[in-house]
């Protein structure tokens, strides 16, 4: 039994050293606030060989003008709008990801949504191999509920074992509780 949890325990070890000493590799920002485009543009500033990735974010003229204001090249931006929601920002982009062989990229939401985007990047991302670094945007707001993480973390897993996000499901479910 020892020898197990000490193997357990390495794997885990190991894991996380690689995570550590990967280079980050892209930017994804989750849409929903202007405030997360204009920190990736500043952080795209710093990293200039990084690709960014915008995820049902605003529309295209103002992202376009943000990331050129800031001086970003418009060729590393990649406008993503199939999401709806923020298991589908993961979903809809983790095999691109993927094939593309962006392995650790930034993740900027805000704060109020990050511990939902870290479980659902956990288990999305994760199902395909791809660490990732939170970056939070601090705001007003107060965090999102538990059971709201817990609804999506239940479709992420779904849709890591179906293909499926539940989306229609999750909609039927906010609908019912309004």
């Amino acid at each position: 039994m020892q020898v197990v949890a000490l193997l357990l325990l390495g794997a885990i070890a190991v894991k996380q050293v690689r995570a550590w000493l990967l280079p980050h590799d892209a930017i994804l920002v989750l849409g929903g606030a202007t405030s997360r485009e204009q920190f990736a543009a500043e952080l795209a500033q710093r990293y200039p060989d990084l690709p960014v990735w915008i995820s049902s974010g605003s529309n295209p003229e103002y992202v376009e003008w943000v990331f050129s204001e800031a001086g970003i090249d418009s060729d590393r931006l990649h406008l993503d709008y199939r999401a709806v929601d923020t298991v589908t920002n993961f979903t809809t982009l983790v095999d691109d990801f993927r094939q593309k062989g962006i392995q650790k990229p930034y993740v900027i939401t805000s704060d109020y949504h990050m511990r939902r985007a870290r479980i659902i990047g956990a288990i999305v991302f994760g199902s395909r191999g791809i660490e990732f670094q939170p970056v939070a945007i601090p705001s007003e707001q107060t965090s999102e509920s538990w059971s709201k993480a817990a609804r999506d973390a239940a479709r992420a897993i779904l849709w890591v074992t179906t293909g499926n996000t539940g989306a229609e499901l999750a909609d039927y479910l906010t609908d019912q509780t309004h």
